[in-house]
């Protein structure tokens, strides 16, 4: 049985790939960050069905003994760090934090696979956020990086670094330059979440109205299940490389909030304000990715629409509200 270990297990990346792996028949360890609402962090585990298929052990990404260690007791095959500060409007508040979390982080890991567990093939969860300021219409592997955020900023050089490794020393190291990915596991702070959990109270008249931000940015948005099989496969090459993970499709959070309220049955334009406090400090304006080389040599496709991941978000929120307010 091979043996994966996963950061950022109890995110949505991080749930939907360790299920991927358990049908794949492999062991999961899941690192776990040690915290006081220790008692909630699986939720999306439990929500997958498989908090107790997982092995969550303790382990921190700006803690370097404690991966060493980690690598040293459970020997994986397949790490992938998805582990991170990763809301990006938190970034502005808590650089730092973002760039030592995000950055400093995965050089850590990097690290310690080199040092204790070097056969070991290694996914570094990279970002489209890192193209920022585009540099061409449609973002590939060779696209310019023009990061605009603290987050961006800090993907970019955990990015580097895990070329830098693979050059240097030799390791499987890949990276998948992900676009917009989105779920019912999605957090409740990421817009795409809280327009489907906007829906979901206004349809069942808890609330009135959605405030956004910057209803004019154009995203390229697949499902989280379709880009976690695109990490696994990348890991399954016989040589380590980079590649953007995308629809090839961009939408506007207009659209998304159309689609979304459209799905319940109600018009957007009479529920959404917009607020300028919501508005980035430097906006990401428009990306769409170009992922042939992901199609070519991982025959990899996306499956799920963004109608069908849109409509599938507004049910999950409508069936949670429904049990929190026992309708």
């Amino acid at each position: 049985m091979p043996t994966c270990l996963i950061t950022g297990v109890t995110g949505q990346d991080g749930a939907y790939l360790a299920q991927l792996m358990l049908e794949k028949g492999y062991r999961v360890i899941g690192m776990l960050r040690r915290s006081a609402s220790a008692d909630v962090v699986g939720e999306r585990l439990r929500w997958l069905g498989i908090l107790n298929d997982v092995e969550l052990v303790d382990g921190d990404l700006i803690d370097l003994s404690s991966l060493i260690r980690l690598l040293q007791a459970w020997q994986p095959d397949e790490v992938y760090n998805l582990g991170a500060q990763s809301f990006v409007a938190a970034a502005w508040n808590q650089p730092l934090l973002t760039g030592q979390v995000t950055g400093i982080g995965a050089a850590n890991l990097l690290e310690a696979v080199r040092i204790a567990r070097p056969n070991a093939r290694f996914y570094q969860a990279s970002s489209s956020e890192m193209f920022g300021r585009i540099q061409e219409p449609r973002q590939s592997e060779t696209t310019p990086f023009y990061p605009r955020s603290p987050y961006a900023v800090a993907k970019l050089y955990a990015h580097w670094m895990t070329v830098n490794y693979r050059e240097s020393f030799g390791m499987h190291a890949s990276s998948g330059i992900l676009f917009n990915h989105e779920s019912p596991l999605r957090g409740i702070e990421f817009v795409t979440r809280k327009i489907t959990d906007g829906v979901a109270r206004i349809k069942l008249g808890v609330a009135r109205e959605l405030p956004l931000g910057n209803l004019d940015a154009r995203r390229d948005w697949g499902h989280a299940r379709d880009y976690v099989r695109a990490m696994w496969l990348m890991l399954q090459q016989d040589t380590p490389g980079d590649y953007v993970i995308a629809t090839g499709r961009n939408s506007s959070i207009r659209d998304f909030c159309r689609l979304a309220f459209g799905y319940s049955g109600l018009n957007f334009e009479d529920h959404v304000v917009t607020r300028s406090d919501l508005i980035r400090p430097a906006e990401v304006d428009v990306l769409l990715g170009d992922a042939s080389k992901a199609e070519q040599k991982l025959s990899w496709q996306p499956t799920v629409t963004l109608e069908d991941m849109v409509a599938e978000m507004v049910e999950a929120d409508l069936a949670r509200h429904r049990a929190r307010l026992k309708l």
